[in-house]
């Protein structure tokens, strides 16, 4: 019994001590399963907070970039407008290279000539000229014929009202652009410019139900993930255009889930801050629709501009399917390189237009009937980087690199692109051919430079630059940066000063005599004894035969007989801005100075001692077409009319019979006056000259001064004479006219005494009016019988009439 008892107990101590056991572990698996739920709890929680900070954070960013800038724009610089006119040579302007590079598109048939097109004739062309908005002026659309006699043009008519016309005006060409680290280019429009055709197609291919989603669509989500499951990887987006703007705006194109969730969150986000145009808006700006050479095309105002050279309002039905074929894959799709894909592209578009209910089927019939015709495509003028620059600083100092690359401002300026290819294409061909000839200038480390610039005398802007032979290998503009020993450009300022009357006579005129005989000038540093280029001295000599034959010594005795300090002034008036050296040596050129202002001081001698300021733009305009800046043509009459006038006559010669008569081999034909400058050991090339439309400064030589061996005659005139034979013809239009104050009449030419009847030797010579000659040739003319006299009156004209008249006063005195 005892035995049973303590069995049981046994068995109850061990019932027990399981009972424990249990109770034990239920307690331990309650704690662990609070602990494991408390963790949950304290991950959800945490997880939770960090996702809201995480979408705080995104729709921070949402919101800095739509209400701050959105699209950094790049300012475009636009040329001076093409000027047609009757008597205009149309092939040497490349009119029909003009009208494709601006977009204009040729059709084959002289019927009904849409806005934007041109029919080419045998006999001329028309042309529906499209509307513009230039500072200037405001030009309507207009129809127009232009009717061609051989290469000029014979005649400009309005084709529908048959009015002739003196001049017609063509949109400026696109010069460059400051672009910011991007490269990107863009047109901003307003969604209410855009043709609503073009939304349609939009929506129809990239996303239907724009309107209904908030953002993302499920639909649309749910076939790219069975299309993925499938496939075994992320082959399809179910993106919406809210989406594709995420995403281009805030993410990179890496496909991943993660990025996809991100970009359906900012979806979300953008949707509920912004409405639906806003966001449509943006995304018609930010799509990347392909390439003009280096810069990346975004957004449909900058895409039609680049496949149909017009501005996005006046987009055709077929057209606006195009430019929605292509988002797909711009480059891939390039109606340019692909033209089957890209048809067959918009085909699909139209098509889906049509499903969609977007579209009637007659305007489905006509778009997918029409071939596929796109614009030429104009890559950037490289030729123009130097002026960009030149232009970039002469801006003002609020316009800085981050205002010129953002802000989309249009700045009209003073190039004349055809004169800039021009000018590119002599100085290149120019230095090639010299480096042709004389293979010495090849020798060493550095390279021959050259630059030129060209100017209007009348206004002072700047139509060409080229600041050296090649902008990628040398950023540095050798016609506004450097600054070079002038030579003997700087000859015709000492001219000046001594022909100006000031206080009284002038210290000569054209029919004076200058000695070259050997000049000793004592200074600082030794006694400074001028040579001629020749090496020889020559004598007395007239004043042209000194400045044609560029004799150094006959300047410098003039030089020290009018004073430094007065051919300093002088230089200084007409345009010279750099400092210049107090030294006997001023007057034959030891000067540095640009071919910029050496250019514009010419140009005051061309302009009738009229100084111009130098102009690179006309106007900058903002987006909204508000001027914001404007420079005006500013001048400033420094020299009389008549001295101007002369030292033109003295340049003319130097053109004629002196220095640069090359020109005249070249072909040029008509009024040029300039001069040749070559300095010491011929390190330096100039030649500067003008017509009374233009003024020309060329400048060749070594960044490192070298000898080139060479006068200027030999390297600058050429390259000279190649710009201006491409700009003109060779044929130079007007004159130099010479002013009131400036009387004409006949002198002997070795003693610059007025030549009578019997005179051996006579030549035309120009006069400022009371400078003329007291002295007569011959002496014995004084006593001519007066029946002589009567016979001699009647076979003169009658202006030589009055000059006798005129004579017999003199003789009386």
């Amino acid at each position: 019994m005892a035995a049973r008892r303590k069995k049981a107990a046994k068995r109850s101590s061990r019932s027990g001590g399981g009972s424990r056991k249990k109770r034990a572990r239920r307690r331990r698996g309650v704690r662990w399963r609070r602990w494991v739920g408390g963790l949950l709890l304290l991950v959800s929680l945490g997880g939770g907070f960090a996702l809201g900070r995480k979408v705080r954070d995104l729709d921070r960013t949402v919101v800095a970039r739509f209400e701050g800038r959105l699209f950094r724009v790049p300012s475009r610089v636009l040329s001076a407008p093409t000027i047609l006119y009757p008597g205009l040579d149309w092939k040497r302007v490349g009119l029909r290279g003009t009208l494709e590079r601006l977009g204009y598109r040729e059709i084959g048939r002289d019927a009904s000539i849409p806005v934007g097109r041109f029919h080419w004739g045998a006999r001329g062309v028309r042309l529906h000229r499209r509307s513009f908005d230039h500072p200037s002026r405001a030009e309507p659309a207009r129809l127009v014929k232009v009717r061609f006699a051989g290469s000029t043009i014979e005649e400009l008519r309005d084709a529908r009202t048959g009015r002739e016309l003196g001049a017609l005006f063509l949109e400026p060409e696109l010069v460059g652009a400051y672009y910011g680290p991007d490269h990107e280019q863009r047109d901003l429009v307003h969604a209410g410019d855009v043709p609503q055709h073009l939304i349609e197609a939009v929506l129809a291919v990239e996303d239907q139900r724009f309107y209904r989603h908030p953002g993302i669509d499920v639909r649309r989500i749910a076939g790219a993930l069975v299309a993925n499951l499938r496939a075994g990887g992320i082959t399809q987006g179910g993106s919406t255009l809210t989406q594709q703007l995420v995403k281009n705006f805030f993410l990179t194109p890496a496909r991943s889930y993660e990025r996809k969730a991100q970009e359906a969150v900012m979806a979300l986000l953008l949707e509920a801050r912004y409405d639906k145009p806003a966001i449509l808006e943006a995304y018609l700006n930010e799509i990347y629709l392909g390439q003009r050479g280096s810069t990346a095309i975004h957004g449909v105002g900058e895409a039609s501009r680049l496949y149909f050279g017009k501005s996005v309002r006046h987009l055709e039905l077929h057209e606006s399917a195009l430019i929605a074929a292509i988002i797909q894959s711009p480059n891939g799709l390039s109606p340019h390189r692909q033209v089957e894909g890209a048809t067959r592209r918009r085909d699909l578009v139209l098509r889906l237009m049509l499903n969609q209910g977007r579209i009637e089927g007659g305007a489905y019939q006509l778009a997918v009937s029409r071939p596929l015709k796109v614009a030429m495509v104009t890559p950037e003028p490289r030729e123009a980087r130097f002026f960009l620059d030149a232009l970039r600083r002469q801006l003002p100092e609020f316009y800085g690199a981050n205002t010129l690359t953002t802000e989309g401002l249009e700045i009209y300026s003073s190039l004349d692109l055809r004169l800039q290819r021009a000018a590119t294409q002599a100085v290149r061909e120019g230095l090639a051919e010299l480096e042709k000839n004389h293979p010495a200038l090849t020798s060493g480390p550095d390279e021959l430079q050259a630059c030129l610039v060209a100017l209007r005398p009348q206004t002072g802007e700047v139509v060409a630059m080229v600041g050296g032979r090649s902008y990628a290998d040398s950023q540095f503009d050798r016609c506004t940066q450097a600054r070079r020993p002038a030579g003997s450009v700087f000859k015709p300022f000492v001219y000046v000063a001594a022909l100006e009357p000031v206080g009284g006579a002038p210290h000569i005129t054209l029919a004076s005599q200058l000695s070259d005989a050997p000049l000793s000038v004592p200074t600082i540093s030794g006694p400074w004894e001028p040579q001629n280029f020749d090496r020889k001295f020559h004598g007395t000599v007239p004043v042209r035969t000194a400045i044609e034959r560029s004799f150094n010594v006959a300047a410098a005795r003039l030089g020290q007989e009018v004073g430094v300090a007065r051919i300093s002034e002088v230089a200084h008036r007409l345009g010279i801005e750099s400092p210049l050296p107090s030294v006997p040596s001023l007057a034959i050129g030891a000067a540095d100075v640009s071919p910029l202002e050496m250019a514009r001081a010419y140009a005051t001698l061309a302009n009738r001692g009229v100084r111009p300021e130098i102009r690179t733009f006309e106007d900058v305009v903002d987006p909204r077409g508000g001027t914001v800046e404007r420079q005006e043509i500013r001048f400033e009459r420094v020299l009389d009319a008549g001295t101007a006038f002369l030292a033109t006559s003295l340049m003319q010669g130097v053109v004629d019979r002196g220095t640069a008569r090359a020109l005249r081999r070249a072909g040029i034909k008509g009024p040029v006056a300039g001069k040749t400058g070559t300095s010491d050991d011929e390190h330096d090339g100039w030649f500067v000259g003008f017509t009374p439309e233009l003024v020309v400064a060329v400048w060749v030589g070594f960044d490192q001064p070298k000898s080139m061996g060479l006068a200027s005659s030999r390297v600058a005139v050429p390259i000279w004479a190649r710009f201006v034979r491409e700009a003109t013809g060779g044929t130079i239009r007007g004159r130099f006219v010479p002013p009131g104050d400036v009387t004409r009449i006949d002198v002997d030419p070795q003693s610059g005494a007025r030549a009578l009847n019997g005179c051996p030797q006579r030549e035309p010579e120009y006069f400022l009016r009371g400078t003329e000659p007291s002295r007569t040739c011959p002496e014995w003319a004084r006593t001519q019988p007066d029946d002589d006299r009567r016979r001699a009156r009647r076979s003169q004209s009658p202006r030589t009439v009055i000059e006798r008249l005129f004579e017999r006063w003199l003789d009386r005195l």
